[in-house]
């Protein structure tokens, strides 16, 4: 299948919600690192099918990490996001594919303004369907725009879920300070003002063009 027809079925999905079915013996979860999580947990959860998006830390050696130990760098941990979705409406593959279209696929150091370890991308799989999948979505993500693509996909281990602070923090209405200006905004706006200023979406169009299907005009 083309480039496009497969973009063009993953865009189906994501508008529709496209039938498909799944072995019972695969788990209905992805885990994903895309940067900043709040930003994963904002695109994934507009996803007809996906079910709930909970934003955590996988990939490290450090149980129960804080956020502060997390970003402040050492435990090996990515700010990650865990996809609980339907499979009844959405696929592994699919999900896989929108991810890749929702980030910089050749920043090995980070994702757009936020820098580091614990900020780089990757896809965590806990088994050889799941990494199968991945293997294809990155191959078609190459092919679709003609270069390596430096995500990394790695195994799945313990996933700790992030604070209640950080759970869907692009659409909480809980006020926070902003100590520039000393006035508490929502959570909902700082999050906006956050993911403009770090030029994630305009990164997102410049690679993928029409093919971006969470970065708006």
């Amino acid at each position: 299948m083309s480039t496009s027809r497969v973009f063009a079925a993953v865009l189906a999905a994501l508008a529709l919600g496209s039938i498909a079915q799944k072995s019972a013996a695969d788990t209905a979860t992805v885990t994903v690192a895309g940067g900043c999580f709040w930003c994963v947990e904002a695109d994934f959860e507009k996803v007809q099918g996906v079910e709930e998006v909970v934003s955590g830390y996988t990939g490290g050696d450090v149980p129960d990490p804080t956020y502060r130990e997390v970003v402040g760098g050492g435990t090996g941990h990515y700010e990650a996001a865990r996809i609980r979705y339907d499979p009844e409406e959405i696929t592994r593959p699919q999900l896989y594919d929108l991810f890749f279209r929702s980030i910089d696929p050749f920043d090995a150091g980070g994702q757009f303004c936020d820098r580091g370890d614990s900020y780089r991308s990757a896809i965590f799989v806990g088994s050889a369907a799941a990494r199968a999948d991945a293997e294809a979505a990155k191959r078609r993500a190459e092919d679709a725009l003609g270069r390596e693509v430096v995500t990394p996909i790695l195994e799945l281990g313990d996933f700790y879920r992030a604070e209640d602070y950080h759970q869907d923090y692009y659409k909480s209405d809980e006020r926070l300070a902003v100590s520039s200006v000393g006035v508490a905004v929502p959570k909902k706006i700082a999050y906006q003002r956050y993911r403009d200023r770090c030029g994630r979406d305009a990164r997102v169009r410049e690679i993928w063009g029409d093919d971006a299907p969470f970065a708006g005009g």
